[in-house]
């Protein structure tokens, strides 16, 4: 069955919601998601609603994502985009900036060729230099032991050995908002990316690597003037 709550529709909601809650807004993602499952459920029988929504939520975070901090990334002279437009699109029909984008993005294998990471977004300045990506899922456990390793193979290629990989999350099952003890998806977050950012509003005990969402964009200009 096609969804008939669409991004659109998720975006509505957020907007209207940043209307009552500003600046703070992003503490409420898990909240907005929630408004717009009531939506999506309307169409589901109770035995086959629950597979599908999350099938939308994944697939839909990044896209919120994207909407809620393209204004601010392109404020700062950048550019984002999403990985699925390099995926999906052969060689053949891409522009030479977004084919200039993926051949800085590539991973070697040496002889089983050369492959894509799996990154929702991917941030970049003049000259099409990628300065970061951005992964992003629900809870942590579907996929930070990925984006560590995409951040591993970044460093193994002077081409590539600068992106800054990042994730951001409502961390629903709260992964990150404990330092100690520290959780293995924490530890993976501390150790093998350069930052994970919680859309949430817990008290999440920030350290140099893990920190609120609204702390990204002041980190993304850092990383602009190093």
């Amino acid at each position: 069955m096609e969804d008939k709550v669409t991004i659109d529709d998720l975006i509505k909601i957020y907007e209207a919601e940043k209307k009552i809650y500003g600046e703070k807004i992003y503490n409420r993602i898990s909240d907005i998601f929630e408004k717009a499952k009531a939506i999506h459920k309307k169409d589901f029988s109770l035995s086959d609603h629950e597979q599908s929504w999350r099938a939308f939520k994944g697939k839909n975070l990044e896209k919120l994502i994207m909407h809620i901090i393209k204004d601010q990334v392109e404020s700062l002279g950048l550019k984002i985009i999403s990985g699925n437009a390099l995926e999906r699109t052969n060689n053949a029909n891409l522009s030479s900036e977004m084919s200039t984008i993926k051949r800085n993005l590539l991973i070697d294998y040496g002889e089983f060729g050369h492959h894509l990471p799996d990154v929702d977004l991917i941030i970049y300045g003049e000259g099409c230099k990628i300065l970061a990506t951005i992964s992003s899922k629900v809870t942590l456990r579907e996929r930070i032991a990925q984006t560590g390793y995409w951040k591993l193979k970044f460093l193994q290629d002077p081409v590539t050995k600068n992106i800054k990989v990042f994730f951001i999350t409502p961390d629903e099952d709260g992964t990150l908002t404990v330092k100690k003890p520290t959780k293995k998806g924490r530890a993976i977050v501390e150790a093998d990316t350069d930052g994970g950012y919680v859309m949430s509003d817990k008290d999440v005990e920030e350290s140099d690597k893990v920190k609120s969402f609204d702390k990204f964009i002041e980190d993304l200009r850092r990383i602009i003037n190093e």
